[in-house]
This record gives C-alpha cells, structure tokens and sequence, in this order.
C-alpha cells in the first residue's frame, strides 16, 4: 500500500509539472500572491517600480539595448512595395521595423505618419499615461489632437521621473502599469477597448484565469483594430471571430453599417481600403499554441533563474528565438535548439515569399484597375473590381503587418494569403475582360507596371518612394 501511494505522488508531482511546463506554468509553480506596494494606485512611471522591483525592473530594462534607429521596411531586404500599397495614405511616408517597447512614446512622436491632424487614439498602445488621460479626458481623449491636446500634458507628466538608462521618454512608455495594479501588482486591463471587444464576444474579463491573462495584456495592443466613426474610439473587430476571414465580413457588414466605411481611398486604383494592424493575438488564438492554452507570456516573458534561486518572468519582450533554452525547449525538450532554429526559419522563409507573391499580385490588381478607370469602364464593372483589390489588400497585409512572419499560425497566414491572390487575380481577371472590350493594349499595360514598380524600388531614399507611385500613365485616384 505504501509503495502505491508513493507511486500515485509521482504521478501527481509528475503531472503536475508538465502542466505547469506547458499551461499557464506561473499558477502551478510558484508560489505568487499578489504583492502590495506604496505607490499610488494612479502611478504611471515605469522608473517608480525601480526600487520595490529591482530583479523585475533589471529584466526590463534589457529591452533598451534594442536601440538602433529603426529600419525603413521599404527597402529591399523587406517589403519594397509597401510605398504602393499604401498609395495615398499615411503609411507611404514613413513604416519601420520594430524595435523595444521603452522606445515607443519616442518614436511614436518622430514618426512621419504622426501630423496636425493625428487623433489621442493614435497614441493609446504608446505610453503608461494612457490610463491616466483616459480618466482625465473621459471619452475626449480619442479624438483629442495629438499635438495639440496630448503632447502638453504628455511633456508635463514626463518632466518627472526620468532615469538616463531609460532614455528620453522610457519612463512613460510601454511598462508596468499598463499591465499591472500598482498597488497590488496583480495583471490588470487598462486599455478599455479589449474589455469591450471581449464582452461583445460574451467573455467576462472579471472570470479571467490567470494564464489567459497572461495573454490579454498583450492583446490589448498586439490586435487589429480601427477608429469609430464618431468618437474615434479604437475597437476592435472581432464580432464574428479573429480569423481575417470573420474580421473582414465584419467590415463588410456592422462596420458599414455603423458609419465606418474605409480607412483611406487607394490612390492608384479608388479603391477604399482598410489598413490593417498587427493581428499577433488574432493569428495566435486559432493557432496550434493558442489552441494550446500556452499564453504569450509563456513564450515571450519565460522564466528566468536568478542567483538566489528565485524564478521569475522574464520582462524583456524579445522573440522566443533568443531564449529558446526557457522558451521553447521547456515544453519541447525532445527537440534540440539547432532544429528549433532551423525549423522556425523554414516556416519563416516560406511565409515571406507567400507574403511577396501577394503583395506583387495586389500591386498589379490596382494597376490594372487604375487602367480601367482611365480607359472609361462601365462604373458597375469598376465598382466591382475596386471590392476584389478592397479584399485582396485586406488578406495580404492583415499577413504582413503581424509581427511573428508567419510562426504564430503557418496554417492561417498562408490560407489567408491564398484569399489574397485568388482576390486579385478576380480583381485582374474581371479587368482584363472589360480591358480587351475597349482595345486596351495589355502588353503596354504591363510594361508600364514594370516601369513604376521599379521606380518604387530603386528610388533610395525612402520618404521618396511613394512618389513614384503614380504618373502620367497611372494618374493619381486621389
């Protein structure tokens, strides 16, 4: 009896630590209560959690060594079409590469895109001084001028607490209290738009277990998303689900229908487009590690061993790659760290070809449709091929725009991508049709594509790219 009951402990404690390894691993293994402070539950400085957090803030501060100025993604190593994509809207002057969270209030201020007419929504994923703008501008705040109504009190609440390791503005940007009460230090929602697109999903965020929200933190920014008509508040689109697929049909469908139409007119083809964000939470939660339950923070914040033997989570928010002994290999431990990089690079070099072919597919459906305009097509018919480049642009850069190139759900992304292509090629299918019924030369067409995608590639300065997006040939839609 004794040796069975000794067995069924094993077990237990066995059982135990695979699911601590792969679910929700905090719960299970560590010992967590929520941790009371001093500070003031309205406390927004990252640098004010430096005393009572060393360890944690020491991991945090790691996330500044990511800071070389960011790369322009219009070159060639990346996606060098991107300036006609975006043909017409703000994204043509300037879209970079990512880099450390502690950076972001700094660059979201010296980025182009970033004009006298940018909105408070464009700053809510950007600083801890959200929150507390939130409360004092009430539901003023998304449509307040950026420069305007934000910068003021953004320079007023940053003139304190500024540290010299955190650079000009790490003290208020991405950080603690976006993610944790502080006075209790217990995972917490601050970005209300989350909360409301969970609800509409019939999800109660007060019924959270602690593993998923270890996700909804990040999902309150890493999503898709747009600004409503009227207040210009960020929702997010996920009344019939987060596929691409269920995010387009809800533009399609409830967004029209509630006054939101379009992000911007195309400027090549007149099409109205919607510009997609950063949909890691989306493409994860419909994934293999989604469907997993294995959270973000599993991956991306892993435990770490400190010399006293403590274990916390790691607080620089890097890619899994770089901590694949914690991140990866804790639940993969049959899989050795040369296969896991050389397995990740396989689904990550296929993803970026199936994103170029996409993206060479769409360029030329608007092109072939700024023909049709200039030629004189039948409007119903123009109409009809300006919603396949709609729906085309939409799957390529919801793909495109999502940070994990293509890990977070191979399956997904390349289905999506699949919609892309098979949209533009209708797109230039129903165009060159109309085009051959008015004589159109085709052969002069795509020789003129050729010319101004080259244009586009070999200009050398980026902000410049996007001029050459349209000419004589190819007249501005605009």
């Amino acid at each position: 009896m004794k040796k069975r009951k000794v067995y069924k402990l094993i077990l237990i404690v066995f059982l135990l630590t695979i699911l601590a390894a792969c679910l929700g691993r905090e719960e299970l293994t560590v010992d967590n209560p929520a941790a009371l402070t001093n500070l003031s539950p309205d406390e927004y400085l990252n640098s004010a959690f430096k005393d009572a957090f060393p360890i944690h803030y020491e991991s945090y501060l790691k996330n500044m060594g990511n800071g070389m100025p960011p790369v322009s993604k219009f070159i060639p190593e990346y996606e060098p079409y991107l300036p006609i994509l975006f043909a017409g809207f703000a994204f043509e002057q300037e879209y970079n590469t990512t880099r450390g969270h502690t950076y972001a209030v700094e660059d979201v201020l010296n980025i182009a895109r970033i004009t006298e007419r940018s909105i408070g929504s464009c700053m809510t994923c950007k600083s801890t001084i959200v929150t507390p703008l939130l409360k004092e501008f009430g539901d003023d705040y998304w449509a307040a001028n950026f420069r305007g109504d934000l910068l003021p009190r953004l320079e007023e609440m940053a003139a304190v607490g500024a540290l010299d390791e955190l650079g000009e503005y790490g003290h208020i940007s991405i950080g603690c209290s976006d993610c944790h009460d502080p006075v209790t230090m217990e995972l917490r929602i601050t970005r209300p738009s989350l909360t409301h697109a969970l609800a509409r999903q019939g999800k109660d965020l007060t019924e959270a277990t602690r593993n998923e929200m270890r996700t909804y933190v990040c999902a309150q920014c890493h999503v898709e998303y747009y600004f409503e008509p009227e207040l210009k508040k960020v929702r997010f689109p996920w009344d019939y689900g987060t596929k691409p697929e269920e995010m387009f049909e809800y533009f399609q469908t409830t967004a029209i229908e509630e006054g939101f139409e379009y992000d911007y007119i195309h400027a090549v083809s007149g099409a109205p487009i919607i510009k997609a964000q950063h949909p890691e939470y989306e493409l994860w939660s419909y994934g293999s590690h989604g469907r997993a339950g294995v959270s973000c923070s599993d991956c991306h914040m892993p435990f770490e061993r400190r010399d006293d033997r403590r274990k916390i989570s790691s607080h620089y928010w890097v890619s899994p790659l770089e901590t694949i002994e914690q991140s990866c290999r804790t639940c993969h431990s049959d899989k050795t760290e040369k296969y896991i990089v050389e397995r990740v690079g396989e689904i990550q070099e296929r993803h970026l070809e199936a994103v170029h072919e996409a993206q060479d597919l769409t360029v030329e459906a608007h092109y072939f449709v700024n023909r049709m305009i200039t030629a004189g097509v039948p409007q119903d018919k123009l109409t009809q091929a300006q919603s396949f480049v709609r729906e085309s642009q939409w799957y390529t850069d919801i793909i495109a725009a999502e940070n994990s190139d293509g890990f977070h759900n191979p399956q997904g992304s390349m289905d999506t991508l699949r919609m892309a292509s098979d949209a533009a090629n209708n797109a230039i299918k129903l165009a060159t049709e109309e085009l051959l019924k008015l004589n159109i030369d085709l052969d002069e067409l795509r020789a003129e594509i050729t010319k101004v995608k080259q244009a586009v590639y070999h200009e050398e300065d980026p902000f410049l790219k996007h001029t050459h997006a349209t000419n004589n040939f190819f007249p501005s839609q605009k």
